[in-house]
């Protein structure tokens, strides 16, 4: 079972093993939500499926979201409604990518994980990596008939594995030291230099600031655990990794800083998914520009 990272080669070797295994593609675009699936249609790895971060990641409805900001995410049952729809079963092992520096596909992750299945792992260096390694590759959408004939998995719900954190808990021990934010966004964006998706510029006062994409090296494969361990050393001082939340400007690119603190076998940490983006539109709560 794969629950972190699995490499090109693990995958491939997985997928001829005749194991149970689901791919999912989810390349998105933020400035442009309807190209991921377009690049998905142009060409995947074999078998994969689809996941938008739109519409099957978070929810706008508001009779069905667990939490505010831009992309909120959908009530647990729903989600798993969605995944047997997909065909996954409780002894299938997902693997996760996309073309984004494993920064959406990372919101998949550790959904599953938040619906109690460890079986989930990102692919290492993205469908880049998959390209280079001549990986299998196909185009195309999935068609009515595919979808139709589709086995509907027997996934099921179980505890969560990971810990979700809400606006108000966040506000209530923002200055009691028991807790240690992390934000992903850019610099600029943590200053509040520049803000080109939310009302309000800046950060959660008391806010380290770690960029989700520092934590891949300059082949776009994540660090070793050795490398990651010693940066978030740096970057916590004295701080208890178990006090940890991330978040960023939605709760979808913190996710890599969460799976590279448990990369790093620093455990896995929390995550503050209306991040910014609820933040900043909750009033009386304070923003901080720096």
């Amino acid at each position: 079972m794969y629950t972190t990272l699995i490499s090109v080669a693990q995958l491939q070797a997985f997928q001829t093993s005749g194991a149970a295994v689901a791919v999912f593609d989810c390349t998105f675009d933020l400035m442009n939500p309807s190209a991921g699936y377009a690049q998905y249609v142009e060409q995947h790895i074999a078998g994969a499926q689809h996941a938008d971060l739109d519409l099957h990641l978070a929810t706008h409805d508001a009779s069905k979201r667990v939490n505010g900001g831009r992309h909120p995410l959908p009530q647990r049952d729903v989600f798993a409604a969605w995944l047997q729809s997909m065909g996954v079963n409780q002894d299938t092992q997902v693997v996760v990518y996309d073309r984004n520096g494993m920064n959406y596909c990372g919101r998949l992750w550790w959904m599953l994980k938040w619906c109690g299945h460890d079986a989930v792992a990102v692919l290492d260096g993205g469908f880049q990596a998959w390209v280079a390694a001549s990986g299998s590759v196909t185009s195309g959408e999935t068609t009515t008939a595919t979808k139709t004939t589709q086995a509907i998995g027997n996934f099921a719900l179980r505890e969560p594995l990971v810990r979700l954190v809400d606006t108000a808990t966040v506000s209530a021990h923002l200055n009691d030291g028991s807790q240690t934010l992390i934000d992903a966004r850019g610099a600029p964006r943590y200053r509040g230099e520049v803000e080109p998706l939310d009302p309000v510029a800046g950060h959660i006062p008391g806010a380290l600031n770690r960029p989700f994409n520092t934590n891949l090296n300059a082949k776009g494969f994540f660090k070793s655990a050795d490398e990651l361990r010693a940066e978030f050393a740096a970057l916590l001082g004295d701080a208890k990794p178990d006090t940890v939340v991330h978040h960023c400007g939605s709760g979808v690119s913190a996710v890599p800083n969460v799976l590279a603190m448990e990369v790093a076998g620093l455990g896995r940490t929390a995550l503050y998914a209306g991040s910014w983006s609820e933040w900043c539109n909750t009033p009386s709560l304070p923003c901080k520009r720096s």
